[in-house]
């Protein structure tokens, strides 16, 4: 009865434009801290902030127009199968940089859901930040580096004259040099040695680093 009364006067769709307005503000705001504080403590992925801005700002869109009317059971199990089908395929996209893709979407389904308390929104989302912030410490991760393969023209003796050959080769002294495989057939020797990363190669992750096959006569 009541709400019948709130419909005959308007007051519903009223209420319903503001909570949508207040669910929006604080989507936005939790995303800005997320990926404005917490995602750009370390470098990372140029991409990633755009990635992930889309993708909590797209489910939130979603979950509100589909909150807003009637729809079958179907559709919200065909967003999330939509959903599913998402993949970072890109080298520099590490299981970090999808760890804050799975934040970025819950706190969208947080806040995209309407009709919810407020003081309950703003808590689940103060606790997925704060688990982040104590979880994701910039000082546990080791500096960028890049990894170069190499296929030298001999056998060698002990790992030693490898790393010293490599050294002498490129004119900088690797940080770490294991060997892939040794061909007596062709005596060739193919090794992957691991280098600082340039200061434009910062945004890529240590383990997901671009692989360079060299050959060296």
């Amino acid at each position: 009865m009541h709400t019948q009364v709130l419909a005959a006067k308007g007051i519903t769709d009223h209420i319903a434009v503001i909570d949508l307005m207040a669910r929006g503000g604080l989507d936005v705001i939790a995303l800005l801290i997320l990926i404005g504080w917490l995602y750009r403590r370390r470098p990372s992925a140029p991409a990633m902030p755009l990635v992930l801005a889309a993708l909590n700002i797209g489910l939130f869109a979603a979950m509100s127009t589909i909150s807003a009317g009637k729809f079958p059971a179907g559709v919200g199990f065909g967003l999330f199968g939509i959903l599913s089908l998402v993949r970072l395929r890109s080298a520099a996209f590490t299981l970090r940089d999808v760890a804050y893709t799975f934040v970025a979407l819950v706190i969208a389904l947080c806040t995209g859901l309407p009709e919810r308390q407020t003081w309950l929104v703003v808590a689940l989302a103060v606790v997925v930040l704060v688990a982040v912030l104590l979880v994701d410490d910039p000082q546990g991760y080791e500096p960028a580096t890049r990894t170069v393969k190499l296929t030298l023209d001999r056998i060698y003796p002990s790992p030693a004259a490898i790393t010293e050959d490599v050294e002498s080769r490129f004119g900088r002294t690797p940080l770490s040099v294991s060997v892939d495989e040794v061909d007596y057939v062709r005596e060739t020797t193919r090794v992957s040695a691991r280098y600082p990363a340039e200061p434009r190669e910062r945004g890529l992750a240590a383990d997901d680093e671009p692989r360079e096959p060299v050959t060296m006569p």
